[in-house]
This record gives C-alpha cells, structure tokens and sequence, in this order.
C-alpha cells in the first residue's frame, strides 16, 4: 500500500511540474551600454557600486524594480569561471534581449 501510494504522490508531483514549469524559447540577454565603458553593479537600484560589467556579457535577469524615479533596474546574474554569480542591480535599458 506504501508503494502505491508514494508512486502515485510521484506521479503528481511530475505532473504538477510539468504543468507549472512550460518550455520557453531560451532568452538571451547582453549587457549593451552605448557609453562602451563597462556599466556600473550596484548593490540595490540606485544604490552602492559594486562592480562593473563589460559590454557584450551575457547576463539572466532574475529580478526586476523600480527606484524613486521610476526607472527600471533589473538584477543580474551570469557565469563566470565555472561559478553563477548573482553580480547585482543595473538599469534596464542596457541590458539587451532577444530569444535565441
């Protein structure tokens, strides 16, 4: 009785998966700051720089806000060396996405 049980939690639980998580067409988003300089990391939008990100970077974005005025900053994350690194917040309009 045990084994069919956990056998039919499994079932419901891939289904559940399956429903929940569709497949998408892979996006691909490039750091693009038409300064060419390398565009600034903050640690929260609008706030401390931490680091810089070199134009042509591949970056995932996994959070998007708002500051004060309005503007849209978006946090980002990529690998680098072997290691996903979560690099932090960068305004929106130079990261640059398209599906691949």
């Amino acid at each position: 009785m045990k084994k069919k049980l956990l056998i039919s939690l499994f079932v419901v639980l891939i289904t559940w998966i399956a429903v929940e998580l569709p497949v998408q067409a892979e996006r691909v988003c490039k750091v693009t700051d038409p300064t060419g300089t390398p565009l600034n990391v903050r640690d929260r939008p609008n706030g401390n720089v931490i680091n810089a990100l070199k134009n042509g970077r591949e970056v995932d974005i996994i959070e998007t806000a708002h500051d004060e005025q309005n503007r849209v900053w978006v946090r980002v994350a990529s690998y680098y060396e072997g290691k996903y690194i979560i690099w932090g917040w960068v305004i929106r309009e130079f990261i640059s996405c398209y599906d691949g």
